[in-house]
């Protein structure tokens, strides 16, 4: 053999024993760079890994994103970081086989923990629809809990499918590839934010358009915009409210009035009466003297009853003005919530007051005109038991004089 001979076989033999140096380097969790050599009918890439050996990544290992076509996701030509799985039974294709998918998803968990140590809200299509929540692709698979979809109930998901949606990350556990996401935290945060930018702006006796989100037995709950104001029943109308629905529905524009605003505590006090017009607004045109209304009786008192003719308006009649007949108390003739006619007597817009009469509508019964003599009421006391007053105080009551009918 001759010197030149002796010296191919060397550099044979350790050219060789660098391959065997190689092959015995690389080991299943190995984190290996490859080149695409070429891509087979399995739509499998084949990877040439230096030293002669050559390693295959499965269709399924291609990438850590949804993809249609292989081109989209690996070329011939590329150069990357592979990791090894396994050892091929296959050793036709290559001796590994490889995964370009496991080193990107690395990468996503490694920038979804930073993300979660730092708070900060992501953003991802939703996948798929299943029983008990969504689930996104965010590099890896994510699951969005039913419970943390939204800020409201939802009864059908079916729309959420496709949507590309905030998040924030709840939970994470990569060796388990567990990733919780909730989008309703993202929005209660805005909401949040929201709120107090319109509390901010929120001015106590400005009057503002709302929309009617809630009603209770108590009142109504209007948006503003992002916060909710409440509107308590006595504040929607002049008259008696019942049920706020008798006079709201959910999602009807109105107009209220800020009647205050607690930032600290956020919340809003509203008035829909205030932005309607007074009820003794025009009230000399419609309670002129004279008129005859039809109200209702609000109150009895000792001196009289009051009677509401309009809304918010209520006038007093008199107890010397409920009957020609005397009574004791307007109790005797009047019971509340009965319905009856009356007649104005006078009005008082800036002070307020309405005068009415009852008895003003009735007719007169017959009296004896004749007053008794002094030397006869002894014995008409005596006989009827009833005093000369008694006797003539209904006729005295029928002489009313202007400052009479006012009291009120």
């Amino acid at each position: 053999m001759t010197e030149n001979e002796n010296v191919h076989e060397v550099e044979e033999q350790q050219s060789m024993s660098d391959v065997m140096k190689d092959v015995e380097e690389i080991s299943i969790g190995d984190i290996v760079e490859g080149e695409v050599l070429a891509i087979d009918e399995n739509k499998q890439a084949i990877v040439g890994l230096g030293g002669g050996l050559e390693g295959v990544i499965p269709h399924n290992e291609l990438s850590a994103s949804p993809f249609e076509n292989v081109s989209d996701v690996i070329k011939v030509g590329d150069k990357m970081d592979l990791v090894v799985i396994k050892e091929s039974k296959d050793k036709e294709n290559g001796s590994y086989l490889l995964s370009k998918r496991r080193i990107e998803a690395k990468k996503v968990w490694e920038k979804i923990q930073k993300d979660y140590e730092e708070g900060n809200i992501i953003e991802a299509p939703v996948t798929n629809v299943v029983k008990g929540g969504l689930v996104v692709d965010v590099g890896v698979r994510g699951f969005v809990p039913a419970s943390m979809v939204e800020v409201f109930f939802v009864d059908d998901f079916s729309e959420y499918k496709g949507k590309t949606m905030t998040f924030k990350i709840i939970e994470i556990e990569p060796s388990e590839n567990r990733l919780i996401l909730s989008h309703k935290a993202v929005a209660e945060a805005e909401n949040e934010a929201k709120k107090e930018e319109v509390l901010a702006n929120l001015v106590e006796g400005e009057t503002v358009t709302g929309t009617v989100a809630r009603l209770t037995n108590f009142g109504a709950f209007i948006d503003l915009g992002g916060v909710d104001g409440l509107v308590h029943i006595s504040e929607i109308s002049y008259g008696h409210v019942n049920e706020p629905s008798d006079e709201l529905t959910v999602g009807e524009e109105v107009q209220v009035k800020i009647l205050s605003v607690n930032k600290e505590e956020g919340r809003i006090s509203l008035s829909i009466k205030e932005t309607l017009p007074g009820p003794w607004d025009d009230i000399e045109e419609r309670a002129t003297a004279g008129a005859i209304l039809e109200g209702e009786v609000k109150r009895l008192t000792s001196f009289g009853a009051f009677i509401e003719v309009f809304p918010g308006v209520e006038g007093l009649v008199h107890i010397s003005q409920i009957s020609h007949n005397h009574i004791a108390t307007p109790h005797e003739v009047l019971t509340v919530g009965e319905k009856i006619k009356v007649k104005v007597l006078s009005v008082s817009p800036e002070e307020q007051r309405l005068s009415l009469s009852i008895k003003a509508l009735e007719e007169k019964p017959e009296r004896i005109h004749q007053e008794p003599r002094a030397e006869e009421v002894p014995e008409v006391e005596e006989e009827t038991g009833f005093t000369l007053g008694d006797l003539i105080g209904d006729q005295l009551a029928d002489i009313s004089t202007e400052e009479e009918d006012s009291k009120e």
